[in-house]
């Protein structure tokens, strides 16, 4: 019998449809707000379609949500005869959502931005920074996009064989360099500074804050050492090994501690076994058994 993961897709994209709806919505309405307020009103190219459009707009005097309109709509276009109907799917909406907010808020972030002050410049990177990296994250978590150059990223990925993260910093490393000489390379530094901030905000809402580790401990002591997990209240596997260099079939344990019993355990199973050799990463989901997610949608 064929196993029909297709079918399996579509029922994980449909599940919590429409909560994952509003939390694109709101992002995509607080992308629109960072843009006109932080963005485009200091001249901070960033990369990905807005930044072209913040490019344009002072070279030909065209309005930014009048190109990203265009822009989308062409690579929706490319997308499908590209990459098909099912990728996009997820950046329909929000290719046409993205151009409309930023239309819909730019007279009232004009008059705002105005009149907010801020003494240091660094606090408009931050402040743009946090705003844009939260929205992202969330945005990402749906499984939607704003398309453009996103669609770009991932023809090249496709067709060319470069891998996503490469292609994504070609395409917006050329897009920040001419935005540096159009605006100055302080411009173009700060732009730097807000997609770090947004790369470390978007892996922190993917993939969540770390409150386990996880132990893969291997030791000439396993009964002691399985006896200390099970007094953690803790669960543990058991899984047999062969050493690459001795060829010594061994037991491997693999457990999973809350972070704030990490030095603890640490220090307990080394003085079990002072010559246990165990490996400890984070561990950012755990499911199955009394671990369950709160918000599945997202």
């Amino acid at each position: 019998m064929k196993f029909d993961y297709k079918k399996i897709i579509d029922e994980v994209c449909s599940a919590y449809f429409w909560p994952r709806m509003f939390i694109m919505i709101v992002s995509v309405f607080i992308l629109a707000i960072n843009y006109n307020l932080f963005l485009l009103h200091n001249n901070l190219v960033i990369g990905g379609t807005s930044g072209i459009a913040t490019i344009l707009s002072k070279l030909i005097s065209i309005k930014p949500a009048t190109f990203i309109f265009i822009f989308n709509i062409i690579f929706i276009i490319i997308s499908f005869i590209f990459l098909g109907p099912r990728k996009t799917g997820m950046t329909i909406i929000g290719s046409i959502l993205y151009p409309f907010f930023v239309s819909l808020t730019s007279g009232f972030c004009s008059a705002l931005a105005e009149k907010i002050i801020l003494d240091n410049f660094l606090l408009v990177v931050l402040v743009s920074g946090l705003l844009f990296g939260m929205a992202n994250g969330f945005l990402y978590k749906t499984g939607f996009s704003t398309g453009g150059c996103d669609i770009a990223i991932q023809i090249v990925n496709k067709y060319l064989k470069i891998p996503t993260g490469t292609a994504s910093f070609i395409i917006n490393f050329i897009i920040i360099v001419i935005g540096g000489v159009m605006f100055g390379l302080n411009k173009a530094i700060y732009a730097t500074l807000i997609i770090g901030i947004n790369s470390f905000l978007v892996d922190k809402i993917m993939l969540g804050i770390s409150d386990s580790k996880m132990f893969y401990i291997h030791t000439k002591k396993p009964k002691e050492i399985q006896s200390f997990i099970r007094e953690m209240h803790s669960g543990y596997t058991i899984m047999k090994t062969e050493g690459g260099y001795t060829n010594e079939t061994n037991d491997l344990i693999m457990c999973v501690i809350s972070t704030r019993d990490y030095y603890m355990v640490k220090n307990v199973i080394e003085k079990i076994d002072p010559h246990a050799f165990f490996i400890i990463s984070d561990c950012y989901e755990v499911y199955g058994g009394h671990h369950k997610k709160k918000f599945p949608f997202i």
